[in-house]
C-alpha cells in the first residue's frame, strides 16, 4: 500500500481512504503534504486529507479545513513549544502566538519587502477565518448564504497550504538553531 501511495505521489496524486484518488494540485499542498508525511502531527494530516477531498465536492467543507489546518499546526505548536495558549482558542489569537514566538510579526522586521508579504498574511489568516464563520460547514447558514464555490475553496485550501508550509519550515529552522547553539 506504501509503495502505491509513493506512487501516486509522485504521479501528483493521492489515495483518499474509502477508493477514491485525486489530484494533489498545487505546489504549496505537493510541498505540504511531503512535510506531513515525516510528521506524526495527526489533527494536520486529518484536516489536509479533508480539505483536499472536499475541495470539488463540498467547497464549504473544503473551507472549514482550510481555517482547521491552520488552527491545528498553530495549537500544535504552542503545545509542542511549551507556550500558553491563549483562552480563546480560535484562529486569529493562537496565530498571534505562533506569529510572535517565530519572530514573524511585520512590525519586528527591518526588511520593507517581507513586512509587506507578512502583513499580507495577516489579512490571509483573518480572511480563512472569517471565510470558515461565514461560507464554511462549521457553522449553520442564514438567509444570507455565500455562494461558494470550489475556486473559491481552492483559494484558501491553497493559501492555508502555503502559510502551513511556511509555519512547519520556520518552526524546523527555530529548532535547528536551537540544536546549534550551545
Amino acid at each position: 500500500m506504501e509503495r502505491i501511495k509513493q506512487g501516486l505521489t509522485r504521479a501528483n496524486l493521492q489515495y483518499i481512504p474509502g477508493g477514491m484518488v485525486s489530484h494533489i494540485s498545487g505546489s504549496a499542498s505537493r510541498s505540504l503534504k511531503d512535510i506531513i508525511s515525516k510528521l506524526d502531527y495527526a489533527a494536520i494530516d486529518q484536516e489536509f486529507e479533508r480539505a483536499i477531498k472536499n475541495v470539488e465536492t463540498s467547497p464549504r467543507e473544503a473551507a472549514s479545513a482550510a481555517s482547521n489546518i491552520l488552527e491545528s499546526v498553530c495549537k500544535t505548536y504552542i503545545d509542542a513549544e511549551g507556550l500558553i495558549i491563549p483562552a480563546k482558542q480560535d484562529l486569529q489569537p493562537v496565530w498571534k502566538v505562533v506569529r510572535d514566538d517565530l519572530g514573524l510579526d511585520p512590525g519586528i522586521l527591518e526588511d520593507q519587502d517581507l513586512q509587506k508579504i507578512l502583513s499580507g498574511v495577516a489579512s490571509v489568516v483573518n480572511g480563512i477565518g472569517a471565510l470558515r464563520t461565514h461560507a464554511s460547514s462549521a457553522h449553520g447558514a442564514g438567509t444570507k448564504s455565500y455562494k461558494l464555490k470550489p475556486r473559491h475553496a481552492r483559494l484558501a485550501v491553497h493559501a492555508a497550504h502555503t502559510l502551513v508550509t511556511f509555519i512547519l519550515e520556520s518552526w524546523q529552522e527555530k529548532r535547528e538553531a536551537r540544536k546549534a547553539s550551545p
